[in-house]
């Protein structure tokens, strides 16, 4: 048992899949989820993924050791004001958001010096939401970046490392702002683009319309898919990491254009060699297995 008590902010998609994880592996003496829907606290206490859920942050945090923030980091800030007076010294906090920099900017301020702070950021997700989308094999083969500031306890950080090794996680630490950057072009920017492409599609006239969707081929698909996630942690995610995407967009804007000129302009040698290129990136990924 790593954990006497860990209070995890947010049961939706990823908090309920950690939940699973802690349960099943008996990490935790308790196990109490915060989450401000009342429909979601009944139902992660009748799925038996947590001991409580409650709409109390002191309730929720007091006495625990660990504390995960799994909400959508545009309401960090607020969580960390509201749980600071609560929490218990030499109490670790991490979090699963999917930006790093601003995180550290909005909850490490509210901080007791007493407490541990090691930010964190899962690999991993569907296109689901809630706690009944959640599953512990979630995490099992992808990688966790933890980011913790200079000087953090390294006792914190290797309890945060045990959670998510037992999670099944590949664990990877780096510099915050240069999680953004990377995450800006891995997660940020397809997620950007397929947003684009389907509300694209959503401005078709009607006839064109029920076509697309009728006779979509697997790219049109993956598409949608990604532009089914939840979109208020996507709001956020682009608000709260606006320098480095508006920075991977230009590059991808630029890349765009040339590409539109090697179609108009009939340069089939430029667009084989652009392909062959990309089909190299695939593969690598598939020999990464994270496919």
């Amino acid at each position: 048992m790593l954990f006497d008590k860990v209070a995890i902010l947010g049961i939706g998609h990823i908090g309920s899949s950690l939940a699973r994880v802690i349960r099943r592996d008996g990490l935790a003496g308790r196990l109490v989820a915060f989450d401000a829907s009342g429909a979601h606290r009944d139902k992660a206490i009748e799925l038996g993924i947590v001991d409580a859920a409650t709409g109390d942050m002191g309730e929720a945090v007091g006495g625990a050791d660990l504390v995960i923030l799994a909400t959508p980091v545009g309401s960090f800030a607020d969580l960390a004001a509201a749980m600071a007076p609560h929490l218990a010294a030499g109490a670790i906090v991490t979090d699963v958001g999917s930006v790093k920099m601003a995180v550290i900017r909005d909850v490490g301020p509210y901080l007791p010096a007493s407490v541990h702070f090691v930010p964190g950021h899962p690999i991993a997700g569907t296109e689901f939401s809630g706690p009944t989308s959640g599953f512990a094999e979630l995490f099992q083969g992808r990688w966790c970046i933890l980011t913790p500031p200079s000087g953090t306890d390294p006792e914190a950080v290797a309890k945060v490392v045990r959670l998510w090794e037992s999670a099944g996680s590949m664990i990877e630490m780096m510099d915050a702002g240069h999680h953004d950057r990377v995450l800006a072009i891995t997660s940020h920017l397809p997620h950007l683009i397929a947003y684009t492409i389907v509300g694209t599609a959503t401005d078709l006239e009607t006839s064109l319309q029920q076509e697309v969707v009728k006779f979509s081929a697997s790219g049109f698909r993956d598409f949608t898919r990604i532009a089914a996630s939840d979109p208020v942690m996507w709001r956020d995610i682009f608000l709260n990491n606006r320098e480095a995407v508006l920075d991977v967009l230009q590059r991808f804007t630029e890349d765009l254009t040339a590409l539109q000129r090697a179609i108009r302009w009939g340069e089939g040698e430029k667009l084989q060699e652009l392909f062959t290129r990309t089909r190299a990136i695939r593969r690598s990924i598939i020999d990464a297995r994270q496919a």
